[in-house]
């Protein structure tokens, strides 16, 4: 499908220069580009790469001069970045999946399928499970029992949506997701040695072997509006209340959700971070890649922990953070500095304690 650099500009409410009737298929990198394509060089550093390519049109920055790089026209928004998000949803080719019901799903005589859904070949739709309008369920992904999916969602090749799981309006689920499994519950019949040492921080007491009874998960899983789950991330149900994901909070994959965790509203978490159970997050948190977070602990309002990121105690709303053990990310960087200088100050020390008994010496 093409657009004219007018019909582009008018849907990301940008300014349009040049040649607007010019035709474009689809958009490009600068050095990439056609003379179909948009390139994208939205910082006077992209734009040098524009002669290595032949685009007749770009996307630039407010008061390029485009007619100086050799274009015909250009796009210039208020935030080019945020450009980005009408360009793809704009030019993105999808999935490629077919309308209509597969005749290899299986769909129990007992679910409620919306209008104008789409499910793909080898999907299974279970019994009591309730699918809105215009959802999309790819290949072989699976809907539990009970489960309710709302408007507009997305759900990708191979997801598990598991039982009495709920999913709000327009949720997108990348391939492998799962969503809804038990949560990691186990107890034994006396007190544990993790749980002495957990009290006593280090002595686990006198050792005696134990098995572990697993303690059910009857709660389930509620995701809010206008949500996304990565692809092979695992949210846990909960045991007796509910895991629950705020509306527009985005999740990257392989992130670990565990039990009765509860996750704010328009949070941003990255890959691999592993969030133990009973955590409570408040809204517009950023969680950067392979952030660890203790259970049972409370997350204010807009915290930024750094990538790596270990929290293991309360964190006061709007603190941005970094570093094992979290601790405010100005204080990390500065320990770290620290640390990069001891060998220097060490070999400073030993010269001093040299000179020191070298002059007390006067035998």
């Amino acid at each position: 499908m093409s657009y004219t650099i007018e019909e582009i500009a008018k849907s990301l409410g940008a300014q349009a220069l040049g040649d607007l009737s010019l035709e474009i298929d689809a958009v490009s990198e600068p050095q990439d580009a056609g003379p179909r394509d948009l390139a994208l060089a939205m910082k006077p550093d992209y734009a040098e790469a524009l002669p290595k390519g032949g685009a007749l049109a770009a996307v630039l920055w407010d008061g390029a001069d485009f007619e100086s790089f050799g274009l015909k026209a250009a796009i210039i928004p208020a935030r080019p970045r945020y450009a980005m998000s009408g360009l793809s949803k704009q030019f993105d080719p999808g999935e490629g999946f077919a309308g209509g019901v597969h005749p290899s799903a299986v769909i129990d005589e007992g679910a409620s399928i919306g209008k104008n859904v789409s499910i793909g070949p080898l999907a299974i739709v279970a019994k009591g499970a309730r699918i809105g309008d215009n959802t999309v369920i790819g290949p072989q992904a699976y809907v539990g029992t009970n489960a309710t999916l709302g408007q507009g969602c997305f759900i990708r090749e191979g997801v598990r949506i598991c039982a009495r799981t709920t999913l709000g309006d327009r949720v997108i689920v990348q391939p492998g997701a799962v969503i809804g499994g038990d949560g990691f519950s186990f107890v034994t019949p006396q007190e544990s040695a993790v749980e002495r040492t957990r009290s006593t921080l280090g002595d686990q007491g006198e050792s005696e072997s134990q098995h572990w009874e697993r303690i059910h998960s009857i709660g389930s899983v509620v995701i809010g509006d206008d949500c996304e789950i990565g692809s092979n991330t695992a949210i846990d149900r909960g045991t007796i209340r509910n895991t629950e994901i705020g509306n527009r909070t985005k999740l990257d994959n392989l992130v670990h959700i565990g039990h009765n965790v509860q996750i704010g509203e328009d949070c941003l978490i990255c890959g691999q971070v592993g969030m133990a159970g009973s955590t409570r997050i408040g809204n517009n948190c950023v969680f950067a890649g392979q952030v660890g977070i203790n259970d049972n602990i409370f997350i204010g309002d807009n915290v930024i922990a750094g990538g790596a990121t270990k929290i293991f105690t309360n964190v006061p709303q709007g603190r941005v953070i970094l570093g094992y053990p979290a601790v405010k990310m100005e204080q990390h960087v500065e320990g770290y500095k620290a640390i990069r200088r001891l060998p220097r100050l060490m070999k400073q020390v030993a010269e001093l304690q040299k000179a020191v008994f070298k002059g007390g010496d006067t035998d």
